[in-house]
């Protein structure tokens, strides 16, 4: 009987831990300052750049790096899959 007692409060013990944890990582998450991500400015941009690619003025690597970089800053495209 003295195991599962021993065992229950281990459990127990470990769950309080996760859950301190859990509380401290969303702390940390509210008080990281929120980046303010400017949508207009970045579709303005990504505008011009499809115009200057139509136009040929640009080639198709400079256009998919600068495409892939505004679409990161919009965050619809993973930065991770470069």
């Amino acid at each position: 009987m003295g195991s599962e007692s021993f065992q229950k409060r281990e459990r127990e013990k470990r769950r309080q831990e996760r859950a301190a944890e859990k509380r401290e990582r969303q702390e940390t998450r509210k008080s990281e300052p929120v980046e303010e991500v400017d949508t207009d400015a970045l579709m303005e941009r990504f505008r011009i750049l499809s115009e200057r690619y139509a136009a040929k003025e640009i080639d198709e690597e400079t256009y998919e790096a600068e495409r892939f970089e505004i679409f990161t800053a919009l965050g619809v495209a993973d930065a991770r899959s470069a």
